[in-house]
């Protein structure tokens, strides 16, 4: 078998199902080295399959000083679309460390016939667009942004999350649900039904795992406010993992078939 490309250390940004997709197919390739970094968020992430830290860095200088001091030659934001301060981290500190920096960026959703959406800046704009007339609403947001919907007390609020919400939100009426995804539609479709919801509070996170609650939102006739993606570094970037390996591999050199 022919030799291996000089061996790569490579840092990825994750948090998301794709960026442990994408530290599984890269770690498979020879000469190639992978650990993943957490933000910390979650409680109990899902098992990651390669060698993970959680935590900070310390703003950009402090993962600049990360990828110097551990030798990575390569650096990849995969992480949450809405994880925007981290995703200008990265940009600067691969600029400081002069490594190169790549992204996957997972597509929006796409508006189509028979949804209402009303699209916002924030969670602040997405507690105002609900209205001052009580609803039921369904909140699928990260457990710490919530907390604006206390400007909002009239609504009674559905709350689901990974990990409970501390405190809870400062509301008359909650109600919480501990959940991970994927969700499929049926599921959706009979949560919004069971627990009559009249508008349904989400992000633009795009992928499949969670698009079932917008596509049962649009059977059943429900309001979705969608908050708008904010902008993202311009740096080279891929929408899938597929692609974004590919661009690895550019990047390596070429790879040996493994043998069998």
């Amino acid at each position: 078998m022919a030799a291996g490309p000089m061996v790569k250390r490579i840092l990825i940004l994750g948090g998301t199902t794709e960026s442990r997709q994408l530290a599984a197919a890269l770690a498979a390739r020879p000469g190639l080295a992978v650990a993943l970094s957490l933000a910390g968020r979650t409680e109990s992430p899902a098992e990651q399959g390669v060698p993970t830290r959680s935590g900070g860095f310390g703003g950009a200088r402090g993962l600049a000083r990360h990828l110097a001091e551990h030798e990575f030659d390569l650096l990849i934001d995969a992480t949450h679309p809405y994880a925007a301060r981290i995703s200008a981290n990265a940009a600067e500190a691969a600029s400081l460390a002069g490594v190169p920096v790549l992204a996957l960026h997972r597509p929006g959703w796409e508006k189509v016939a028979g949804d209402r959406w009303t699209l916002v800046d924030d969670v602040a704009g997405a507690a105002q667009a609900l209205g001052t007339a009580p609803q039921r609403v369904f909140l699928s947001l990260g457990r710490q942004e919530i907390g604006a919907f206390a400007a909002a007390p009239q609504h009674h609020y559905l709350v689901r999350s990974v990990d409970p919400v501390e405190p809870p939100l400062a509301v008359p009426q909650a109600e919480y649900i501990l959940a991970r995804g994927p969700f499929r539609e049926a599921d959706e479709h009979a949560l919004l039904r069971e627990k009559g919801i009249d508008a349904l509070v989400s992000k633009d996170s795009g992928g499949a795992a969670t698009y079932g609650k917008i596509a049962a939102a649009r059977a059943l006739g429900i309001e979705v406010v969608m908050i708008r993606r904010p902008a993202l570094p311009q740096v080279p970037s891929a929408a899938g993992v597929e692609e974004l390996v590919a661009m690895v591999a550019h990047l390596s050199g070429p790879v040996a078939e493994r043998g069998v």
